[in-house]
């Protein structure tokens, strides 16, 4: 039996593109991972928080989706920014194929860093302007 390989790029742009709800996780480890469930729980429990708490602050009531979103991004970059034969040795033991990282990979690294940056930024700089202002400016 040949076992798959697994992709570390796809893995990385998984992980920027649709972490929040654990895709990369559930690529990588099928649908028994654990921490894929937990990423894929605070969509719903988001749902549910903004239904109950209607006309509450996004911020507040979206908190548990905006950090498995953090979370998600910061697993791109560790996957990304790992080398070839550690993600080999570790997520390809029984592949026949090694992996070869190359420009695209880099591409999803700096996009990911970016929007990162700018939501991490953005999140900052809206809870201070509730906590000290109340949400005066938005």
């Amino acid at each position: 039996m040949i076992a798959t390989h697994k992709n570390k790029t796809i893995t990385t742009l998984l992980a920027a593109m649709a972490g929040c709800v654990g895709a990369h996780r559930f690529y990588l480890y099928g649908k028994y991972d654990y921490w894929g469930w937990v990423h894929l729980a605070s969509l719903p429990i988001s749902i549910l928080i903004s239904h109950f708490y209607f006309g509450s602050q996004a911020l507040l009531t979206y908190s548990l989706l905006i950090l498995s979103f953090l979370i998600a991004l910061i697993e791109a970059l560790v996957t990304g920014l790992t080398p070839d034969e550690k993600w080999d040795a570790r997520h390809n033991p029984d592949s026949v194929k090694t992996s070869a990282s190359s420009w695209p990979l880099a591409l999803i690294l700096v996009l990911t860093a970016g929007i990162g940056a700018i939501t991490l930024i953005g999140v900052i700089a809206r809870a201070f302007d509730l906590l000290y202002t109340g949400g005066a400016y938005g």
